[in-house]
């Protein structure tokens, strides 16, 4: 594939409209890790965390002086010792990037967080800037070292505090509708727009053969929405069942290593360490592609597969009428 272009735009018709939603990222099932997302942040808590506390920090200054008084009197070490003992279990399907290292760094800047009484909106903030500065500068100063550097480093710190957000919610005693309305609106933004700047990067700064290749971050546009989007359908009509027939959803069986290394092309982390190659253009883009081949074709798959689930949902529903 040809070099990028330097200094010069492309023209500006002809172009394809970029529709479409990261990831995280669950047999064949898509996690929240795949996606690019973090499971979100609902009421449950961590033992020994402040109690009466709800992720956001809106229930009061006398709760936030609390939670920051215990926060001060328990180490770091402790804290990251307490959120270990009190991690919960990786979604099925989940690939080995998000787990093995995104996870123990969301852990680290969770302990960080809750120790200087952040809340869990705003650890979910800082998340987005990280991650919209990354997203930015991928559309706007295209390719280059300076951007192999600075992406990458800015999607991958977005991406660790995504999981630290969570953390920090069990960590003060549990979560808030609110607090997971907010999570799972910032993890659909970032989940479309950036493969949407790829796209723009691709149209500015890059001489490439055909201009069909810009249906590549088009594609994973629409892959990365319909992922999502089916997802979160999936648990939300999951918990309908539960609460209408009182029959639990059963835990996930355990996931073997190799299956979740198997599963790594669908990795958000992956791709957010993917920008590296933005020093070398031509390599960034079919590594970019390749990506995308695995996501698609990990979606078709996953998508036969919840379709089987949706109909056994639905003869227990029937059953249980």
């Amino acid at each position: 594939m040809p070099p990028a272009r330097r200094g010069r735009g492309r023209r500006r018709h002809g172009a394809p409209d970029a529709v479409g939603h990261e990831g995280s990222v669950r047999t064949v099932r898509i996690s929240h890790e795949q996606a690019g997302t973090e499971p979100g942040r609902v009421a449950t808590a961590a033992p020994g965390g402040a109690a009466g506390t709800a992720a956001g920090g809106r229930t009061g200054r006398a709760t936030a002086d609390g939670d920051r008084s215990a926060a001060g009197r328990e180490s770091y070490r402790d804290v990251v010792r307490r959120l270990a003992s009190a991690q919960k279990a990786a979604a099925p399907g989940a690939p080995a990037y998000s787990i093995l290292v995104n996870r123990p760094l969301g852990r680290l800047l969770a302990a960080w967080a809750y120790r200087r009484g952040l809340t869990p909106d705003a650890v979910t903030g800082i998340s987005a800037a990280f991650t919209f500065t990354g997203i930015a500068l991928v559309a706007l100063v295209g390719p280059g070292l300076l951007t192999a550097v600075l992406v990458p480093l800015a999607l991958v710190v977005g991406y660790a505090f995504d999981s630290a957000d969570g953390q920090v919610a069990r960590l003060r005693g549990g979560g808030s509708v609110a607090g997971e309305w907010l999570d799972h609106v910032v993890d659909s933004i970032k989940i479309s727009t950036l493969h949407l700047a790829v796209l723009v990067m691709a149209y500015r700064f890059l001489d490439l053969p055909s201009e069909a290749w810009l249906l590549v971050p088009v594609g994973f546009t629409a892959v990365g929405a319909v992922s999502f989007f089916a997802m979160i359908l999936n648990e939300q009509l999951k918990r309908g069942v539960a609460a209408r027939t009182g029959v639990p959803t059963p835990p996930p069986a355990p996931v073997p290593l190799l299956r979740r290394l198997l599963v790594l092309p669908t990795d958000y982390g992956i791709l957010c360490l993917a920008f590296v190659l933005l020093a070398i253009p031509q390599a960034f883009f079919w590594a970019y592609t390749l990506l995308f081949a695995g996501s698609a074709g990990h979606l078709v798959l996953a998508l036969l597969k919840w379709r089987r689930d949706m109909v056994r949902l639905a003869q227990t529903v029937t059953s249980g009428a």
